[in-house]
């Protein structure tokens, strides 16, 4: 028997999921609702739908189109909020221009997505006058002049805000297809150039839908419509974990910081009342020491981790101040998430049972298809012991690297999305992330995850910042060593590092072979474009080098 489908009225609108329609219900419920930008502006939701229409009606006086890429170049803001829907809503695809990558790759990233309008702030003027020669399909450049005087550069055709309050708001956005292309950015793979991936409105839909809600966890805060946001994971990278549609539909008051500054962030914090905000664990880092240094109080601030693992030592420096620390899951191509924490049901309601829960990667959130499988796509125990590589399924997972078969063959082989993250996964969905393939270190014939190494010492006292990396060994293969920053005055010894991992021998928590014959410090961790610890720059520096002498426990361990 065929198929059926329901009977439809010839005038019943067909509803298409397209971001426009993601502000309907805040433009009803939350029109006099505030948006803050820094201490320099504040609107109403109302008036940002006006201000959506003039950034619609400036592009297409500037020639734009639907279909074509309009880049913004731009630190967290207001704008950024109004790029991310008046782009997508006239049909145009919004790219979000990584701007803390090279000149030569930001300039790779604009040709091979075909930008043809750029929204450039002034602190990026040098950048894109050194990489205009080489972008020939740029035709317009607007100056975000981000409320200083000053001459206008000779390619800009105009300033931001001249220009807006010079259009008419009333653009005549109109319904089309919600598979039509929204989005673009590129990652920062580890070898050759950044990879483009995309998404649909449809996608961008589905995963604000599913990333609302307090995370299914009725006993932990979450982003309610009582809630107010700000932004700490920047606007150019995944939608900013796609939190600012979400805040959006909901019509929840809205914080912009700009650039990242940690007193300006804790003004904001305080004056506004900010609640909710998501970040890495270096900018987390970065807030706490600013909150210590002028004795800020952090109570009640709901935290989510990304990007890197949520260490517990990092869970319980936030718990100490009062905040609300949880983990999720997700990676670029994935839009991004995939997994949030929650607290175990029927837990003991301990400080360490919720540490446990809270700083794992998570559980599936909703319409999410996660397996965690070995070599030959088999699924591996659901015990929370045996390892294997993530795969998934969402109806918001990037379909291929932009221009990229190959990779995107094997981004997507056995019709599973591969993230290349080892995890376990237990009875309750609950998933650990262990390592990256890539990272995985394989000494002694033992499997060593890095990032347990790295929990395990992150706790020391002394140690500000630690990473994990294997290095060729002539005898074993691969012997892991720890790079720290040490905290003020402190010189760290191999046996202030392999103090909590000769513990966690002596407990039968890690191998024998996990144990260090190597430290080198540093006084910065190379970071990424996003902020993570960039383990690919500390494999190239210290892949070779004579081991620091080995303590008698380590010379015991690979004897």
């Amino acid at each position: 028997m065929p198929l059926r489908f329901a009977d439809h009225s010839e005038e019943a609108y067909r509803f298409p999921l397209t971001i426009g329609h993601l502000l309907d219900a805040a433009l009803v419920t939350s029109a006099a609702q505030e948006i803050v930008y820094r201490d320099q502006l504040r609107f109403t939701y109302a008036e940002l739908r006006r201000r959506i229409g003039r950034l619609a009606t400036l592009l297409t006086d500037l020639g734009a189109e639907e279909g074509m890429t309009i880049g913004v170049m731009d630190w967290d803001s207001h704008r950024y909020l109004e790029a991310y829907f008046a782009v997508p809503m006239m049909g145009a695809v919004l790219q979000t221009v990584n701007v803390r990558l090279s000149p030569a790759q930001v300039a790779y990233t604009l040709n091979h997505a075909s930008a043809e309008i750029l929204l450039v702030h002034r602190d990026f003027f040098p950048l894109v006058e050194a990489i205009l020669p080489s972008c020939p399909k740029v035709k317009a450049v607007v100056a975000i002049m981000d409320g200083e005087a000053g001459e206008l550069p000779a390619y800009a055709k105009g300033e931001y805000e001249a220009l807006s309050a010079a259009a008419s708001p009333d653009f005549a956005f109109r319904d089309f297809d919600e598979n039509a292309l929204a989005t673009t950015f590129y990652t920062t793979g580890t070898t050759g150039n950044p990879k483009g991936v995309s998404f649909t409105h449809r996608q961008l839909v589905l995963h604000t839908l599913a990333c609302n809600a307090p995370f299914g966890d009725t006993r932990h805060p979450g982003l309610g419509v009582d809630e107010v946001y700000m932004p700490l994971t920047p606007m150019f990278h995944v939608h900013a974990w796609g939190i600012p549609y979400v805040a959006t539909m909901l019509g929840i008051k809205q914080v912009y910081p700009g650039r990242y500054e940690p007193d300006l962030i804790l003004d904001l914090r305080e004056t506004e009342g900010v609640t909710f905000s998501h970040c890495v664990p270096t900018i987390m880092q970065m807030i706490l020491a600013a909150a210590d240094a002028r004795g800020s109080d952090l109570s009640g601030w709901l935290m989510t981790i990304g990007g890197a693992a949520l260490t517990q030592s990092l869970w319980r420096e936030g718990t100490r101040r009062g905040m609300h620390v949880v983990a999720g899951y997700g990676m670029s191509e994935t839009a991004p998430t995939l997994a949030l924490c929650r607290r175990r049901f029927g837990a003991d309601g301990s400080e360490e049972a919720d540490m446990a829960a809270l700083t794992m990667a998570g559980v599936p959130v909703p319409l999410v298809s996660i397996r965690v499988v070995d070599e030959a796509m088999n699924d591996v125990p659901a015990d929370g012991r045996s390892r294997g590589e993530i795969v998934t399924r969402a109806p918001w997972l990037t379909q291929s690297y932009t221009g990229d078969p190959d990779s995107s063959k094997a981004l997507w082989r056995g019709g599973w999305l591969h993230t290349q993250d080892v995890a376990t996964i237990d009875a309750e969905g609950y998933i650990q992330i262990k390592d990256r393939l890539k990272d995985v270190i394989k000494t002694g014939g033992e499997w060593i995850c890095s990032l347990t190494l790295e929990d395990l010492i992150a706790g020391t006292d002394g140690i500000a910042e630690v990473a994990v990396i294997g290095v060729p060994d002539p005898r074993w293969s691969e012997r892991p060593i720890a790079i720290v920053v040490p905290a003020a005055g402190v010189v760290p010894t191999l046996e202030m590092v392999n103090a909590p991992l000769q513990r966690a021998v002596d407990a039968g928590e890690i191998s024998r072979f996990a144990l260090l014959d190597r430290i080198e410090t540093v006084d910065a961790m190379p970071k990424t474009s996003v902020g993570k610890i960039d383990q690919k720059a500390l494999r190239t520096r210290f892949a070779t080098g004579v081991p620091a002498e080995a303590s008698g426990a380590v010379a015991d361990a690979v004897a």
